[in-house]
């Protein structure tokens, strides 16, 4: 493992590449044979949200550097009109296996399994009677997984991220937090509790199993301060802590990702969060809760999440959603949406960033 920063940048989606509009929600994971997986919805029509789309991914033998030409992860006219979203990795290293689970049309949820770093997957199994469990407490009109990524416990417990929302229409709010989980490593999920609702309009949320085996929850915010919201759980995902702010951490109202770098035993805890770290301007294509996606940053923290000392800038153009992770020579990954220059626009090319903690940890100036 090199000691000498290194820092790389390239674009492997490009907005109208084979006829989609854009590429956007990013994906990324290194399997258990050392293969680097990026995934992501290939829009149709305007690139919204609710348009037709697809799941692509790409394949890197060689921790990132070069890569495979792209691939149809799930085809979305498969499953009616609308889009296929939301797209998750969840790595098993212990069994082998990664595990992807995805989306329809808000309204649907799947799992998939590939036993081969990739190069294949599973039938998609249908899991929505998981999210039915939720309805009872929270009559929703609205699902989701994550993003980006699941996380296998200690316990060997397989962890999903997901938010819901009562909305019967096209909107995502309001909306909650809470986690599905799989004690037999993916046959059968169940349903964890929802996270607290003391902060209003919680979503795209990622998780973390903390140091003494607790799970960290951090949720997007789309209302009041603009910081990102925290709850822990004591119980592998069951029931959630009342969530607070993490004054450190700026929320233009965006996704963000967690990553587990290293643990204690391994000499050092170490934990990833990436985001657009900006609090200032209004994007001009959204409604007024949105402020400017731009500024993406990779900070670190060296006490589960406590503080955040390291903050390196990687993007500091318009850049959006994002996802980490490590390559085999202990290089971190970081999938991003980006922008060209003007304008608001963070979806002209889905980036991949390659770099080392001596880069992270040497300065705060853009990459």
């Amino acid at each position: 493992m090199t000691r000498e920063p290194h820092f790389s940048v390239q674009n492997l989606f490009t907005a109208g590449d084979d006829g989609y509009a854009n590429f956007r929600i990013p994906g990324v994971c290194v399997t258990p044979g050392g293969v680097t997986l990026v995934h992501t919805e290939a829009r149709r029509g305007r690139g919204g949200d609710w348009d037709d789309s697809d799941l692509l991914m790409r394949r890197s033998l060689d921790g990132g550097h070069s890569w495979e030409t792209p691939s149809l992860l799930v085809r979305g006219a498969d499953y009616g009109s609308g889009p296929v979203h939301n797209c998750n990795t969840l790595v098993d290293r212990e069994n082998g296996r990664v595990h992807v689970s995805f989306c329809s049309g808000y309204a649907r949820a799947f799992t998939m399994v590939s036993s081969d770093d990739g190069v294949s997957f599973s039938e998609p199994v249908e899991i929505t009677s998981t999210f039915e469990q939720f309805r009872p407490e929270y009559d929703w009109g609205v699902l989701a997984i994550g993003l980006p990524n699941g996380i296998r416990l200690r316990s060997g417990r397989l962890l999903f991220p997901v938010w819901l929302s009562i909305s019967k229409t096209k909107a995502h709010r309001p909306n909650r937090c809470g986690t599905i989980f799989s004690d037999d490593e993916g046959r059968t999920w169940r349903r964890g509790q929802l996270v607290p609702d003391v902060v209003p309009s919680l979503n795209e949320c990622c998780a973390i199993e903390l140091e003494d085996g607790r799970v960290l929850l951090n949720m997007r915010n789309g209302a009041g301060v603009r910081r990102r919201v925290i709850s822990v759980s004591a119980d592998g995902g069951g029931e959630w802590a009342t969530p607070w702010l993490d004054p450190a951490l700026l929320e233009p109202t965006c996704q963000g990702t967690l990553f587990r770098y290293s643990v204690a035993a391994q000499g050092r805890s170490r934990v990833l969060f990436s985001n657009p770290h900006n609090v200032e301007g209004i994007d001009s294509k959204g409604s007024g809760n949105l402020l400017r996606r731009r500024n993406l940053s990779v900070k670190l923290s060296y006490d589960d999440c406590r503080t955040w000392p390291v903050d390196r800038v990687v993007e500091c153009g318009n850049s959006g959603y994002s996802a980490l992770a490590v390559a085999p020579d202990g290089s971190i990954l970081c999938a991003f949406e980006r922008g060209s220059s003007g304008g608001d626009s963070t979806d002209d090319f889905l980036a991949l960033a390659r770099f080392n903690l001596a880069w992270l940890t040497d300065g705060r100036d853009c990459g």
